[in-house]
């Protein structure tokens, strides 16, 4: 629902929309598991620009193929040759795709963290603003059993979330999603190396890295947040919203961190 909320927004707040150019990154990496769709990138990319047609607003779609395993190089190239070309506003969206990127643990004594190169990457490119998306929950630990622990008190989480949303056991729905869930939890606790993609951190490392790839944070409007709480309250029951650190927003099921969401400008 981002874009086509974005798309509404545009829509609605200007009386010329400027044009939308959305690039994606379409994994290359067999081992990476993002959320499937039941549609491929091109058919999705023409029912979003279907629908910016509809809202009278011009939009772009494009598909990069890149991995997490270099760092999205591949997408970072495309978009520093693109920004030279055309000066145009760059808003970089890193919504649940950073945490496949090679941690501390994977690196070489003698190279960088990857996840600070990627960040310095993105920060080299200027952008207007970087949204940063994830999941509150560190994944990251050498040791199994603060691995397991970590799993252990997050992962009830999507569990108790179908029984409420989606209650017909045996649905087709229902199966593919807790079967996406088991996957994510064997591969934190099963698998170690590269086979091991699932390394979540918490919001406070990220935010140390943001700052250290010298961004700033930016703060969410206080209407934007009042729209979120109130989709969250008539549509979704159990979630909620809140506020840490003034600028850092937190989504909620039943009081337990699950997700965040900050806004960063270059410093």
């Amino acid at each position: 629902m981002q874009i086509p909320t974005l798309i509404d927004a545009v829509a609605s707040r200007f009386e010329s929309p400027p044009l939308i150019k959305l690039t994606v990154a379409a994994p290359t990496d067999s081992s990476l598991r993002p959320p499937v769709l039941d549609l491929s990138y091109e058919e999705l990319g023409s029912k979003l620009v279907n629908f910016a047609r509809s809202r009278n607003v011009a939009m772009e779609f494009r598909v990069i193929p890149s991995t997490h395993s270099d760092g999205f190089s591949t997408l970072i190239d495309h978009l520093r040759i693109h920004h030279l070309l055309y000066p145009e506003a760059l808003v970089i969206n890193c919504h649940m795709m950073l945490h496949y990127i090679e941690d501390e643990s994977t690196a070489t004594i003698a190279s960088p963290s990857p996840r600070d190169a990627f960040l310095k990457s993105i920060r080299s490119l200027e952008p207007t603003v970087v949204v940063v998306v994830d999941e509150d929950v560190e994944l990251t630990a050498g040791n199994l059993v603060c691995r397991l622990r970590s799993a252990f008190n997050y992962f009830w989480i999507p569990f108790d979330a179908v029984d409420a949303f989606l209650p017909a056991a045996g649905s087709k729905q229902r199966q593919w999603y807790e079967a996406e869930v088991c996957w994510r939890i064997e591969n934190v606790i099963a698998q170690e190396g590269m086979q091991r993609v699932e390394r979540a951190e918490g919001k406070a490392r990220w935010v140390q890295r943001m700052r250290n790839a010298a961004f700033r944070e930016a703060a969410f409007g206080e209407d934007c947040v009042a729209e979120v709480r109130g989709m969250l309250g008539e549509h979704a029951a159990g979630w909620g919203l809140k506020k840490e650190e003034e600028d850092q927003l937190v989504l909620t099921w039943k009081g337990h961190n699950v997700v965040f969401a900050t806004a960063w400008v270059p410093a």
